[in-house]
């Protein structure tokens, strides 16, 4: 899921909007458009009723949902779709990281963390991040503190197979889709009213739907089992450890 801010005239003033822009995985393997809604604000308010309207539509089954940290999207994902995960999209999250280091540090930093990334497996992950954390520490513990805290929504990924890794744990294949929106809505600047703006975009995103869906699968059928297995798997384990501790 993403946003992008697109501008329209609303009572004659030009205004920013938020076109909320959602796609998926299907059940067999091939990627969609599943909607698009404009809101005033990007805030919890707009995603709530984004994603009640996605359900109310037949949305169900979501495993992960891939963002950046945008305001209120991950409480409108726990009210809207049990069972789902939020992967905090990693591009993103660097960025916000960088803000907040040094910037002579920049570099070391960002080594660290594509460390985390390259690991063999999740075990790995969270060892390397450990690792990381322990380093970062003592030198730069805003740095460290900022990492702790997004540990469980950065590395929400490693709950899924390996082999899916690169398509979950960041936003970067939709980026494809936003360029092209950009690219189709600077041509316009500013929209007249938001059906203009949903009626242009809604085109883009026809285009790209039905291209996806008579293409090739993004994902394998086998590593989408795996995937379910693997979920399955994980909340029964949750689910036994909170029996035995209580």
């Amino acid at each position: 899921m993403d946003a992008l801010v697109l501008k329209v005239r609303e009572g004659g003033r030009v205004v920013g909007v938020h076109a909320l822009v959602a796609t998926g995985v299907n059940a067999d393997g091939h990627r969609e458009i599943l909607g698009i809604d404009v809101t005033s604000a990007e805030d919890g308010a707009g995603w709530l009723g984004f994603l009640r309207g996605l359900v109310a539509r037949g949305l169900s089954g979501v495993g992960l949902v891939t963002s950046d940290a945008h305001a209120g999207l991950v409480a409108a994902i726990g009210a809207t779709l049990p069972g789902a995960g939020w992967q905090r999209c990693r591009t993103h999250y660097a960025a916000n990281l960088m803000a907040v280091t040094p910037k002579a540090s920049w570099p070391w930093v960002r080594t660290l963390l594509h460390s985390v990334y390259d690991q063999p497996d999740a075990a790995a992950v969270h060892d390397q991040f450990n690792r990381v954390l322990d380093a970062l520490g003592d030198k730069l513990p805003k740095v460290a503190d900022h990492l702790e805290a997004a540990r469980p929504d950065v590395l929400a990924f490693t709950t899924f197979p390996k082999q899916l890794w690169r398509q979950i744990w960041s936003n970067n294949p939709q980026e494809r889709l936003n360029r092209e929106i950009r690219r189709r809505t600077d041509v316009v600047g500013i929209f007249p009213d938001r059906n203009s703006l949903i009626r242009l975009v809604g085109a883009v995103l026809a285009e790209q739907h039905d291209e996806w869906i008579e293409g090739r699968r993004y994902l394998g059928l086998d590593l989408l089992a795996k995937a379910r297995n693997d979920i399955v798997s994980e909340e029964v384990t949750h689910t036994d450890l909170k029996a035995l501790s209580a």
